[in-house]
């Protein structure tokens, strides 16, 4: 049993990375400029100002300026650029899920049901 919850446990840890580097002792991902730029530039979309407010805060914690990251994971769809984990209401996870089930591919249907 414990042998199983190390195993998740470090799944889990694989699965966030270094987006849950804020004062864990886990270092910031270094991004470029451009990315640091876009990252903060998607908090606007965020549905409400406590989640405007917690997604820069999240860039803040876990990223810095430097060389560009080529594994951030970066889309652009609709126009709109996006990277990392975006930071999802219930409304909005409601939209992928219906956006997915009518055929949407999952990666467009968060970013449109995020910008929406």
């Amino acid at each position: 049993m414990m042998k199983i919850a190390a195993v998740a446990a470090i799944v889990a840890l694989a699965t966030i990375g270094p987006a849950a580097a804020s004062g864990d002792g886990i270092e910031q991902q270094e991004v470029s400029k451009q990315q640091y730029r876009t990252l903060t530039a998607q908090c606007r979309y965020a549905d409400t100002q406590a989640l405007r407010q917690k997604c820069r805060q999240a860039v803040k914690d876990n990223y810095r300026i430097g060389r560009r990251n080529r594994s951030l994971d970066c889309r652009t769809y609709s126009g709109v650029t996006v990277c990392g984990e975006l930071l999802l209401s219930k409304t909005e996870r409601a939209c992928i899920d219906e956006s997915t089930r009518q055929g949407l591919a999952y990666r467009r249907a968060e970013v449109e049901c995020y910008v929406a």
